[in-house]
């Protein structure tokens, strides 16, 4: 029952935030831009012609020469920097109960790309370079409790995607864990349900990538019907409770899988390195690795200090995007269910070819003489349509300031249940249960799913 509590019995909501803003006060940060023949400790490797980190760890600026092709003889081609971060890193919850209830040990966190400073983050959010303390720095805090299973209980543990169009097939480790003994804690640490942590979403850029994707891994339709079906909970009026059953779904599991695997059979996807100086529409110079065009994202070359960190003072690369993203979802009464409009979703970067993803995913200004599937729909949507409407930011350790516009939309009924050969509509459990296995849900998926509430906080 911790999705449906929003009164955790260590912290309130309001406090939460008063605490975020407490700690932008408190701790110390600078990010400044610098140079690229000044990065400490990064370096240009001519050989193999990209950017990357003296010890080889933590991760590469790396360009790429992308080719897309299809059996009916559609293709796209484009050249491209992305970030190769060849290591599985840590995404981790610590829960316990507390007066009966579960309750998440969140962090606030400080990222040097995070627009707000600070965002409340999972217990442990570490690269494979951090905690084996690579950068000669301190150990992550509570990670022996998810290396020591003998004291703990793994609840969820599952690989998950990356941004495709950023990341190199990036994958991290999404684990929760319960423990039954007490820990220390510290002022960077506070005890929330899950239930707050949904309700926090609501705010612009409050819960940071990170945790909103270990939480949408949570499997509710595992949790017995009773606790979902009891007059107590129907009546208070959220219509995401009628997503969690399937006797009504438009498509079977079995074909939106079969749907899926079909896609990735008449598609191919290659990816060649090419030196970030040989880009084509690309610039590398001291100051960027920019689009002539002014398009997409930048990689920029930066200096950062921020106290209690592992390392309090590092150089490092980190992508700035050109504008706002949309990410959303459509969702429409189908049999009385609600159901939500998928979009087999393929990108540079990804594990597996194609990934389950949002409705629309796409930043505007990158679009302009390209017309993006039910993007006008989503922006044009009257405001008693929305069901939620956030700015969320991405991952900050590798993302300046990036933010997109979360947002789920309630189609009307002239809305047509006939949609294009790349997109399917499913309940919200058939999400969930792709949702417990490794690379099926995209990055853009998962951030929306987190925010859907089980509790009206009308």
């Amino acid at each position: 029952m911790s999705s449906l509590t929003i009164k955790g019995s260590q912290i309130s909501c309001l406090d939460a935030l008063i605490w975020i803003e407490q700690r932008k006060k408190e701790v110390h940060v600078n990010i400044e831009k610098t140079k690229l023949s000044q990065l400490d400790l990064w370096k240009v490797n001519k050989e193999a012609g990209h950017v990357e980190h003296h010890s080889g760890g933590f991760f590469r600026i790396e360009g790429l020469d992308v080719h897309i092709r299809k059996i009916d003889g559609d293709e796209k081609k484009w050249n491209q920097p992305i970030i190769n971060q060849p290591e599985i890193g840590f995404l981790g919850c610590i829960v316990k109960e507390i007066d009966g209830i579960l309750h998440f040990l969140v962090q606030a966190k400080i990222e040097p790309g995070n627009a707000n400073v600070v965002q409340l983050s999972p217990t442990l959010q570490a690269t494979r370079s951090n905690y084996t303390q690579r950068h000669n720095g301190k150990k992550p805090k509570y990670l022996d409790l998810f290396l020591n299973k003998n004291k703990s209980k793994v609840l969820l543990d599952t690989l998950q995607s990356e941004q495709g169009a950023r990341f190199l097939r990036k994958r991290n480790r999404n684990i929760i864990i319960e423990i039954k003994e007490n820990i220390e804690e510290s002022n960077d640490y506070k005890w929330l349900t899950l239930g707050q942590i949904k309700y926090l979403t609501r705010y612009d850029s409050i819960v940071n990538m990170d945790l909103r994707t270990v939480i949408s891994c949570i499997p509710f339709h595992q949790t017995t019907e009773k606790n979902f079906t009891s007059d107590k909970v129907i009546n208070q009026g959220n219509e995401f409770l009628s997503c969690l059953y399937n006797e009504y779904s438009y498509e079977r599991g079995e074909d939106l899988q079969s749907w899926l695997t079909g896609m990735k059979s008449i598609t191919d996807l290659y990816v060649k390195k090419k030196p970030i100086g040989q880009l084509d529409g690309w610039e590398l110079n001291e100051e960027a690795l920019s689009h002539k065009d002014g398009l997409y994202f930048d990689v920029l070359w930066v200096s950062v200090e921020i106290m209690h960190r592992e390392v309090a003072k590092w150089d490092q690369p980190i992508l700035a995007p050109r504008g706002q993203g949309v990410i959303a979802f459509i969702v429409k009464r189908i049999n009385g269910i609600l159901h939500f409009l998928v979009q087999a979703e393929i990108e540079s970067g990804n594990f597996d070819l194609y990934e389950f993803g949002p409705t629309v995913s796409c930043v505007p200004s990158n679009h302009e003489n390209q017309k993006v599937p039910f993007l006008d729909y989503v922006l044009a949507a009257d405001k008693e349509m929305i069901l939620f409407d956030a700015l969320q930011s991405e991952e900050g350790g590798r993302f300046y300031h990036e933010e997109n516009r979360n947002i789920i939309v309630l189609a009307d009924d002239d809305f047509s249940t006939d949609v294009p050969n790349n997109f399917k509509w499913f309940t919200l459990r058939q999400l969930l249960q792709f949702n417990m296995y490794n690379n099926y849900l995209n990055i853009g998926a998962r951030s929306l799913i987190s925010s859907i509430q089980f509790l009206s906080t009308k």
